[in-house]
């Protein structure tokens, strides 16, 4: 009886980010009322459920929670506000949840004396935002796309600059490099599937009020 119970639960489809942002993320909703105890204990399980609180929990990759919420395979989820800037997912972003605060920054080696004449020349793993970013001041670039550690492509002449996120800017000191331009500020964002937001609406919003924000 109590397995039929359970699986006739619609439940609510939170995708969350692996790691400590999503562990915070957690907490918060757990004290909106979307409370899991189940994530809680030491296993590998990826997904968690409360038939009670009609909550679907599971853990992945940052930059895929986003996926999951496009394709409806989760009805809501966290991410990075770099993460929709640069590949701008087919979701709504409903609110800022005001954690994981950092910034998209350009950074060069201490000293760098940039030539206005000479196309820059911008390691990143942030394409689309780098050129977004250059192109609304005029700039000529020429973007390198790397998956790795970005500070070190100054520093091996690689690159002129770098476009990353920057916390607290230990890394870029440790490397002799500082920050020359803030880009925009970072932090994590509840997304909804479009679709997910219509059929479930109210269980999004009573979470949205249990996390002290309103529809955006």
């Amino acid at each position: 009886m109590e397995a039929n119970r359970t699986s006739q639960v619609n439940y609510l489809n939170v995708a969350l980010p692996k790691g400590r942002l999503g562990e915070k993320v957690y907490q918060l909703f757990a004290e909106a009322g979307f409370e899991c105890p189940s994530i809680l204990e030491n296993s590998r399980k990826l997904i968690f459920e409360n038939p009670e609180t009609g909550v679907r929990y599971f853990w992945v990759k940052p930059s895929d929670v986003a996926i999951y919420v496009a394709r409806g395979a989760a009805d809501i989820g966290v991410a990075g506000k770099d993460i929709l800037l640069e590949y701008r997912p087919d979701v709504y972003e409903l609110m800022d949840l005001g954690i994981g605060k950092c910034r998209m920054a350009v950074a060069a080696p201490v000293g760098f004396a940039e030539d206005p004449a000479r196309t820059l020349r911008v390691a990143t793993k942030f394409s689309r935002i780098a050129r977004d970013y250059y192109a609304g001041i005029g700039r000529d670039i020429d973007i390198i796309h790397l998956n790795g550690s970005i500070e070190i492509a100054p520093i091996l002449g690689l690159s002129d600059v770098i476009v990353d996120i920057v916390e607290t800017g230990t890394t870029l000191r440790e490397n002799h490099l500082e920050v020359r331009e803030t880009i925009v500020p970072i932090s994590a964002r509840l997304i909804a599937n479009r679709s997910g937001f219509k059929f479930k609406r109210e269980a999004i919003e009573r979470l949205m009020a249990g996390l002290g924000g309103k529809d955006k």
